[in-house]
């Protein structure tokens, strides 16, 4: 019997990939809602038709009107007769991905990027559904939320680094685990210096070697920010202390991330860097999908290299332990303090090194004895979570003079 699935996200990078595998699985997938922002209504509108959706989330209520006219546009080039087709059910407003996460599925594919993914992730878990997390974003900043509602093995990594780790900790018993080792790119910017990296333009920046993604992600790679709120993502998924997770510099992309066992084993998962693997491995965990992505070429010569992590020239690794270690609300504002950061160097209003130096005077105000914005240990509710988003975003803003 096929998965039913909800993609969140549908018409970015990880949900249009999730169609594709979908496309060419149709006797294990069946698509049965998507969510978008709103941006992109005719891309919507195909993906609707193509799979014949139930249900349909906007963010934006204003886009309804121009989401219906697209369907009837879509519907009448696919030549469908009118009243011969049904239109999917359509949600509006900023809530609507959340009511679609509660929506009779299998699992919740989470491809909402940033801080917007939190409540629909915890609505996913209150309605007992698998959920295959790309959204790193709501695991980092609700931490104790939605780690107090997901049930063992409830959320799958989509993330290549961590679905990775995943599949290497099959190899052994949690017990046995001496380290994670996280592999990352290096970015555009591998092996310049800090005062290499303060004449940094944000079309520079947004040019990754390796992986085609969103503006956020992009620059969150280029500054090692990414890499930071993965360590606060694996230290989560899989109760592994700070100390005994690592980052290692990788430029090549295909080791996506290791295992290093007690016997002095070390358990790697490698392939092209494709995010079509992790995403199809979270819409059917724990089972593979033949020929999700092409396979590494032996036949080829090969060389992979692996350097330490300059933290000096990108402390935002360090940064992110930090946060990770205060827990409470700390990783809420680490992240939104960041997503704040990135618009305003993508707007010109800060160098590209003031996203880090930014992001870390917000944490110590957070952190500062007496600031009283600070809700430490595992009791953070939601609207502690929600506050010190908002309170870090406005922060680094009039950091950044905007």
């Amino acid at each position: 019997m096929s998965r039913r699935i909800v993609i969140l996200g549908s018409t970015g990078s990880i949900g249009t990939q999730a169609l594709e595998i979908a496309a060419r699985n149709s006797g294990t997938f069946d698509i049965v809602g998507l969510s978008a922002g709103g941006s992109d209504v005719a891309l919507l509108a195909r993906q609707a038709l193509e799979f014949k959706v139930e249900v349909i989330a906007v963010a934006r209520a204003s886009a309804v009107s121009d989401l219906q006219l697209a369907l009837y546009a879509e519907a009448q080039q696919r030549g469908f007769s009118t009243g011969h087709f049904e239109l999917p059910k359509i949600l509006a407003g900023p809530d609507s991905a959340s009511e679609l996460a509660s929506w009779s599925c299998d699992v919740v594919l989470n491809g909402i990027a940033g801080a917007a993914g939190l409540v629909p992730t915890l609505e996913a878990l209150r309605a007992d559904r698998i959920l295959a997390l790309a959204n790193k974003e709501s695991l980092i900043i609700g931490g104790p939320l939605v780690k107090s509602l997901a049930r063992p093995d409830q959320i799958v990594a989509v993330d290549s680094e961590h679905s990775a780790l995943a599949q290497s900790l099959r190899s052994g018993t949690s017990k046995e685990v001496r380290r994670l080792v996280l592999t990352a790119s290096g970015g555009p910017f591998r092996g310049m210096t800090r005062a290499q990296l303060e004449d940094v333009t944000p079309e520079q920046a947004l040019r990754h070697p390796t992986w085609s993604m969103g503006p956020l992600v992009t620059i969150n790679s280029a500054t090692l920010m990414n890499k930071g709120l993965e360590v606060i993502e694996a230290h989560l998924l899989f109760d592994i202390d700070f100390d005994s997770i690592d980052v290692v510099v990788h430029p090549q992309s295909v080791v996506h991330s290791m295992v290093e066992f007690i016997d002095g084993s070390t358990i790697a998962q490698a392939s092209p860097p494709d995010m079509r693997l992790p995403i199809a491995l979270g819409m059917a965990w724990p089972n593979r999908i033949a020929e999700a992505a092409a396979p590494c070429d032996w036949s080829k010569a090969a060389t992979w290299e692996f350097f330490p992590l300059d933290e000096e020239a990108f402390p935002a690794v360090g940064l992110a332990r930090r946060a990770g270690s205060a827990g409470g609300t700390a990783p809420a504002v680490f992240n939104g303090a960041d997503e704040a950061c990135v618009e305003a160097f993508l707007a010109g209003r800060i160098p590209f090194t003031s996203i880090v130096d930014t992001v870390a005077q917000v944490l110590d105000e957070h952190l500062a004895p007496g600031s009283g914005e600070w809700v430490p240990g595992n009791a953070v509710t939601l609207d502690d979570v929600l506050h010190a988003d908002a309170w870090s975003r406005v922060r680094a803003a009039e950091i950044a003079g905007s």
